[in-house]
């Protein structure tokens, strides 16, 4: 089998760092028999390739996805699409979109606050982007052709920096749409939660006062039927396989499968793999339910994968975009791409 060449030098770039750098937590391997069990089903290939070729196409100059949803949310969740499938982002025949997009990102970024715009959700995305970035893209190259702004790493630690000092003055320890916000709710809160996980698995130091408070929150919010209040940590336990799916997600990531609050949200979803999202929820359902499966219950990820990819094959428009947006087709795309695997944060 032929691995990327991005794949190969983040391997050496990790192993030279591990003979004179202590990690803070033990590297997470992947088994081979969960990269490489079966083939990848045709569609897949067919769906991201032109998925690829139109996010390509619809990039602006300046390295940013405009249309429906924007902000740095939105150009990280592009930016994932393109190395999700191991696209070579020094190199590859995508790495200039892939270096246009981390500029923009880094650019646009508050180089006070470490606030990457337009909301903590933007933030939490964007943040989970520079984490699968940090050590995979060569930061020499992002600034190639002129002008100079910070490296991935210096851009990631402001932004870890931002997170937790929202979190500091949030009464409930957790996140809303803003920086200042003092209420909090369940979308928010595991979107942020995502980035620092993945920050901290990439070797960033990342406080665990903040992980541990995120989570309690996210506890305190479900209940024991594996329903997940929206808001505010009590009451609103009505049904959201979103809210499930990330709350199953976040404890898998961050190894706390031990508690009922993990398995009540991983059986409520294992419950329901015939549940269908509609509207601006689809892809946002999809994207969630794809990982929380992946990492909870492997054999009811296969069956929902290949049903979900079925109806991605009928869905996705001749241009290869989902609605036309770059949120909907970036989602979309990450919601197959733990059938390629390359992503860290993807791994079990």
């Amino acid at each position: 089998m032929n691995f990327p060449l991005w794949s190969i030098h983040r391997f050496l770039v990790g192993a030279a760092l591990a003979l004179v750098i202590p990690m803070p937590h033990p590297a997470r391997a992947q088994g081979p028999e969960l990269r490489l069990d079966g083939r990848m089903p045709p569609e897949v290939e067919t769906i991201y390739e032109r998925g690829l070729a139109w996010l390509a196409q619809n990039q602006t100059d300046e390295g940013n996805w405009r249309g429906g949803q924007t902000g740095s949310g939105v150009d990280g969740i592009c930016v994932m699409a393109f190395l999700a499938s191991g696209e070579d982002p020094n190199f590859g025949r995508y790495a200039p979109n892939i270096r246009r997009a981390l500029r923009a990102m880094i650019g646009g970024q508050d180089g006070e606050s470490g606030y990457l715009p337009n909301s903590m959700y933007h933030h939490g995305f964007a943040m989970l982007a520079l984490a699968e970035a940090y050590g995979a893209v060569d930061d020499s190259l992002i600034w190639q052709g002129g002008g100079k702004g910070r490296s991935i790493g210096e851009a990631l630690d402001l932004a870890i920096r931002c997170a937790v000092t929202s979190q500091e003055k949030n009464r409930w320890g957790a996140w809303r749409y803003n920086p200042d916000s003092t209420d909090a709710d369940t979308s928010v809160t595991g979107a942020v939660l995502m980035g620092l996980l993945a920050a901290r698995n990439a070797g960033m130091e990342v406080p665990d006062e903040s992980i541990d408070a995120a989570l309690d929150y996210l506890r305190r919010s479900t209940g024991k039927n594996g329903y997940v209040a929206y808001s505010g940590g009590f009451g609103g336990m009505g049904e959201s396989m979103n809210r499930s799916a990330i709350v199953a997600l976040v404890h898998a990531v961050s190894k706390q499968t031990d508690t009922w609050h993990y398995e009540a949200t991983l059986k409520h979803i294992d419950s329901r793999l015939d549940h269908q999202a509609s509207g601006h929820y689809l892809e946002y359902f999809r994207y969630y339910m794809a990982q929380a499966l992946f990492q909870g219950d492997y054999q009811d990820w296969q069956k929902w994968n290949a049903a979900t990819l079925r109806q991605m094959a009928n869905t996705q428009a001749e241009d290869g975009s989902f609605n036309g947006t770059p949120y909907q087709t970036g989602m979309s795309l990450l919601a197959l791409g733990l059938n390629y695997r390359f992503l860290p944060i993807y791994e079990r």
